[in-house]
């Protein structure tokens, strides 16, 4: 079932979709930002629960530059050393506004944009919504359109697809930055959830601004390794250096299989017994623990404090475009190209 809601701002007139079946499954997503709102879902005693963090008041979403919950992300997802990169024989500065570095593309970010309502598809529960990025935008190339798509099938999968076209190269790698806690938003520390990643390698990281030295290392032996499920918390406080530069994890993590058939991660909430499964196509995702969420006020006078939320944010690897051995995110010219994410809920 579809259903939209009109909503005044000092930016404009947003519209909220609401997208349900008939599991009580629901989401809640805003032409704001093309973001996601809410995700309810029952957990194992058959109590709704929003499993993912975010705010009440749709205006916050516009300042929403720091914890960026729910946002969609590009033109390029994560960090880009920097702040500049070359494609083609030329070179492109763009904003800095992580230290030296660009994160999530920089000031003015897609999350912070009304997006056009493009489609409303009732027989497929489905939303698609549109953005014209014009040449030069934030420092990138070229003209892009960007359809982001949200779709709620009748067995509770989440599906995000991007569809992007260009009219020159452009960098594109983008993301959904959504924080979720499936023991529910304001149930406190993720740090108890089961986690299996089916990723064998990561990308180590030079600093705290988590921009990967280039290198790629084995999770054998590491607390990296979520190849057989163990609890986020496990390792996290060990004494390692990758875990130390980011104060936990905030790592892109290589996907052995990336694949729309079968999950990358596999999440399970100790107290919910929901259980999250995460697809895609990208041969990334960089999963990040929540590590500098600082007690910030959120939905239904929710804090959400250090590690209240967990981030799996599919994407090409962080600084892949001045990377050249990391896959390359770039866009070529004319070529229409899809990406797509799948969030899937059930109970054990």
């Amino acid at each position: 079932m579809l259903q939209t809601q009109k909503i005044s701002t000092a930016q404009g007139s947003v519209t909220n979709i609401t997208l349900s079946n008939h599991n009580q499954t629901s989401l809640i997503i805003s032409s704001l930002g093309a973001t996601l709102l809410s995700f309810k879902t029952q957990d194992k005693k058959g109590r709704l629960q929003d499993i993912v963090l975010g705010f009440d008041a749709i205006d916050d979403y516009f300042n929403n530059t720091d914890t960026y919950f729910g946002a969609s992300v590009g033109r390029i997802a994560n960090r880009t050393e920097n702040a500049s990169f070359s494609l083609n024989g030329e070179t492109f500065q763009i904003a800095e506004n992580d230290g030296n570095n660009n994160l999530h593309s920089g000031p003015n970010g897609y999350q912070t944009r009304i997006w056009e309502v493009d489609c409303l598809d009732e027989v497929n529960n489905q939303v698609t919504f549109k953005l014209e990025s014009p040449d030069g935008d934030q420092g990138y190339p070229g003209n892009l359109t960007l359809h982001i798509s949200y779709q709620l099938t009748k067995d509770n999968h989440l599906k995000i697809t991007y569809q992007a076209l260009a009219d020159k190269d452009t960098p594109f790698s983008p993301t959904n930055h959504s924080y979720f806690n499936l023991n529910g938003h304001a149930s406190g520390s993720i740090e108890n959830h089961l986690l299996k990643l089916n990723a064998s390698t990561y990308t180590p990281i030079r600093d705290s601004k988590s921009i990967p030295i280039g290198d790629i290392a084995d999770v054998e032996g590491t607390p990296f390794d979520f190849k057989n499920p163990k609890t986020i918390g496990q390792d996290i406080s060990q004494s390692f250096d990758q875990l130390e530069l980011a104060g936990g994890y905030d790592h892109n993590f290589i996907l052995d299989h990336p694949s729309l058939q079968y999950p990358f991660a596999t999440v399970i909430g100790d107290k919910t017994g929901i259980i999250l499964e995460a697809f895609t196509d990208l041969p990334g995702v960089q999963f990040y623990s929540g590590n500098f969420l600082n007690n910030h006020p959120g939905k239904e006078r929710a804090l959400y404090g250090k590690r209240h939320g967990f981030c799996l944010e599919t994407q090409f690897f962080p600084n892949a475009i001045n990377t050249p051995h990391f896959p390359s995110p770039v866009l070529k010219a004319n070529t229409p190209t899809t990406y797509q994410t799948i969030y899937k809920v059930g109970v054990m």
